[in-house]
């Protein structure tokens, strides 16, 4: 208590000085507003082609920004491009760039960045996991596979430094969604070549969004400030955005409590009925475009080459007990990859999603039983989760009803987020927790995940030329309801595989602290800190 009085005291002697001889006052970093964020894992990379998961988005969302952008309710405005030409058919855009664009540097962001950018998200040597999404693009699934070598035959070209021309390989009526995605962020030419992989080191690294990051401290916290040559930079409120590392969702609820966080990444079930009957003013739950999901490794026996196994498995698992008594924060069961509340578009399901659970069970054990598995020769799996105690809850709910059922044997293993990736990526798993959130509202953000030409994306391994072609004929196709039925049919073709087993549809659950102004819920679960401030 007299430390604190004494520190008070010398304050007011000190503010008393300055102001009796009429200096001027620097609050310094009392005046800074800084917004503290709990992002559940570390970041793979600040390379906007180079990460691949929602912890990774959040920030390239505050550090870049695209020829369009997304506002805080998920929907795409003007970025970069402040307006924009489509040609009649629907395949020629011609973006006009606003000609405030500035890199932190303060060199200008021109049509060129986007040009290189955009070739270099698809070029094989930049092995881009996302580089498949931009195949939309003319000429860029040749060059992406190394068929055509050409950069030049891609589809996007600068007519001067502020018109940049995309022509698209056939229509598609999501690429604005597309366009504000990470793939298609700009990036700095000049400072990539000279720093080469060290160029998001912060000290080397150039953005064009509004803030920057200045410090990095691994599995502890990065730090952004703010970028003075933003076009925008008077209307952002926001001094410091500080994300961090929040993997162990219990320490980040205390975190929060004890007014260290202003925003958390998620909560923890076991408090979810204490933070909705306590917190409600800062309780932030609201549906998603997210599926939860166990993906299959298709490459490796004995589940790869045995359906039985793999519906055996899926059947046997309980969803509504996963939510109601292991999640308890709103999900709901899902029988399909592609989540409700896209509009018109009616998702595909599994065959037994209408089924009972005792229905399913007894098929999961005939099923189990046909593959020659029993008390005798129980089957050995390992679901494979990134650090993170709501996904092992998960997996040894869903382990103890696999057991229950089948007398299946499970090895849990976690890994730490950057390595779990890789592994998922390189197929070294067997079973592994994924989920996926859509990167615009439209089902083909879905669909695309598992077509042979995806790459690292195409987390089982999964090849069927009629998917692929029903993915194909979508692409071309002029008329939605008729493009949605190939995409429906298509879904149907991996959930009939069993390549992934569905778990549950998504929810937002966050807390958000009533000091923070501007934050609102969207489908696409993503939050700029642009359109944040904090009142303390």
């Amino acid at each position: 208590m007299a430390k604190k009085f004494c520190l008070l005291f010398c304050q007011v002697l000190t503010l008393g000085f300055f102001l009796a001889l009429g200096l001027p006052i620097s609050l310094g970093a009392q005046a800074e507003m800084i917004l503290h964020r709990g992002n559940g894992a570390e970041p793979e990379s600040l390379d906007p082609h180079k990460g691949t998961g929602v912890p990774e988005n959040a920030i390239y969302n505050d550090i870049f920004e695209g020829l369009v952008r997304l506002d805080m309710q998920g929907q795409p405005v003007p970025g970069v491009a402040v307006r924009w030409d489509v040609s009649p058919d629907g395949t020629t855009y011609l973006f006009y760039l606003r000609k405030d664009a500035r890199w932190s540097n303060g060199d200008p962001v021109t049509a060129d960045d986007f040009v290189y950018s955009l070739r270099r998200a698809i070029d094989p040597v930049t092995a881009a996991e996302y580089g498949p999404i931009l195949d939309v693009i003319a000429g860029a699934h040749d060059f992406r596979l190394g068929v055509n070598k050409q950069a030049s035959s891609v589809g996007v070209r600068a007519l001067d430094p502020l018109r940049l021309e995309i022509k698209l390989a056939a229509p598609a009526p999501f690429l604005m969604g597309l366009l504000a995605h990470n793939i298609a962020m700009p990036i700095p030419q000049k400072v990539v070549e000279k720093f080469g992989s060290q160029w998001t080191r912060p000290g080397n690294i150039v953005v064009n969004g509004p803030f920057i990051p200045v410090d990095w401290v691994p599995q502890a916290s990065l730090t952004l400030g703010r970028n003075p040559h933003f076009h925008e930079a008077a209307q952002i409120k926001l001094d410091k955005v500080i994300y961090y590392p929040t993997e162990n969702i219990a320490e980040e609820f205390k975190r929060f409590r004890a007014g260290e966080l202003d925003l958390t990444y998620q909560i923890p079930p076991e408090q979810a009925d204490l933070i909705r009957t306590t917190m409600a003013s800062e309780y932030k739950n609201t549906p998603l475009l997210g599926t939860y999901f166990y993906t299959i490794n298709l490459t490796r026996p004995p589940l790869g080459g045995d359906i039985r196994l793999r519906r055996a498995l899926a059947l046997a698992i309980d969803r509504r007990i996963i939510v109601e008594k292991v999640l308890r924060r709103g999900e709901t069961p899902a029988y399909s990859l592609v989540p409700s509340g896209i509009a018109g578009y009616t998702h595909a399901e599994m065959a037994e999603a209408q089924w009972t659970q005792q229905q399913r069970e007894d098929e999961a054990r005939r099923l189990y039983a046909a593959a020659g598995y029993g008390p005798d020769k129980p089957l050995s799996v390992e679901i494979l989760f990134n650090t993170n105690e709501e996904h092992k809850r998960t997996a040894i709910a869903v382990g103890a009803m696999w057991r229950k059922v089948l007398g299946v044997q499970l090895q849990l293993t976690n890994q730490e987020w950057k390595v779990y990736m890789q592994s998922l990526s390189q197929k070294i798993y067997q079973i592994g927790r994924y989920a996926w959130f859509a990167d615009y509202p439209d089902p083909a953000t879905y669909i695309d995940l598992h077509l042979s030409t995806a790459g690292g994306r195409n987390r089982p391994g999964f090849k069927n030329p009629k998917y692929d072609e029903l993915f194909e004929a979508a692409a071309h196709s002029a008329n939605a309801q008729e493009r949605f039925g190939y995409l429906r049919a298509a879904e149907q073709i991996v959930l009939d595989h069993m390549a992934v087993i569905p778990l549950y549809q998504y929810t937002s659950k966050r807390l958000v602290a009533t000091r923070v102004k501007g934050w609102g819920p969207n489908r696409l679960d993503v939050y700029p800190s642009r359109y944040m401030s904090v009142e303390r």
